[in-house]
């Protein structure tokens, strides 16, 4: 059985001590690609080379909300280039985060928007952040059309996760829905519609409730798959076939990968 982490940034310093033996696991335990999300421009360059020099690791160039302190107006000019010399899967982590303090919303939009009109343009798909935020995402992706992608570790209701179906997106479910606390997610993943459905870890970050307070990481992408399983009363292995059914379509990767 074999899975896809349709989030992990792998390329973070979290790895640089032990990312062989981390893919290594993840190998192990079944996941043979992961889509990896940049967070600003001057980490494309790494992100660049750690894909390229481990099997099964594709890129997405993008900049992410939570570091707006980083962004400049022209890395939106540099990531067009970037865009069109290394043709990534996909645009993104981008996005609008609501939850930190000191984010200023009106630049947060100028990123979002510029990078969900880049998309559209390379018809790529968008990887989106969306903490506190899904409405306004939701307006967005509305505003600027034609577009497609993933809200990863979607935080939204039932209601919030129909309507990004019918604009084309996905939901990228990871750790949090390992905790039994999560009755509203835990509903969400429950019923939402199976080709909707993408697992992620996210990893470093958002650790599943077996490796609470741990550096998360691919391999424990497994626990994620059996409470999906579970919450929807159906065999891991079609959870599994289904989900990398739905992260090849969307990031179009090659049916063996």
């Amino acid at each position: 059985m074999r899975l896809i982490d349709s989030h992990s940034h792998f390329d973070a310093a979290d790895f640089d001590t032990d990312r062989d033996a981390a893919l290594a696991r993840a190998q192990a335990a079944g996941i043979d690609v992961q889509i990896v999300p940049a967070i600003s421009a001057d980490g494309w360059l790494k992100l660049r080379q750690v894909c390229a020099s481990h099997p099964g690791l594709y890129p997405a160039y993008g900049l992410h909300p939570m570091f707006l302190a980083d962004h400049r107006p022209e890395h939106l000019h540099a990531l067009r280039d970037w865009i069109a010399r290394e043709r990534p899967v996909a645009i993104g982590e981008c996005g609008l985060d609501f939850f930190v303090e000191g984010l200023d919303v009106d630049v947060q939009h100028d990123y979002f928007d510029g990078q969900l009109r880049l998309a559209r343009e390379f018809d790529l798909p968008v990887i989106v952040h969306a903490r506190r935020a899904v409405d306004a995402v939701i307006t967005a992706i509305r505003k600027i059309g034609g577009l497609r992608g993933a809200v990863h570790s979607f935080p939204g209701s039932a209601e919030q996760a129909a309507q990004l179906h019918k604009l084309g997106f996905l939901l990228g479910i990871g750790g949090p829905v390992t905790y039994e606390r999560a009755h509203r997610l835990r509903s969400v993943v429950a019923t939402m519609p199976l080709e909707q459905l993408l697992l992620e870890t996210d990893s470093p970050d958002q650790p599943g409730v077996a490796q609470r307070g741990q550096r998360n990481e691919p391999a424990h992408l497994v626990e994620v798959l059996d409470v999906v399983a579970v919450l929807r009363d159906a065999p891991r292995e079609r959870i599994a076939e289904a989900t990398c059914a739905n992260a090849r379509r969307l990031f179009k990767l090659q049916s063996s990968a």
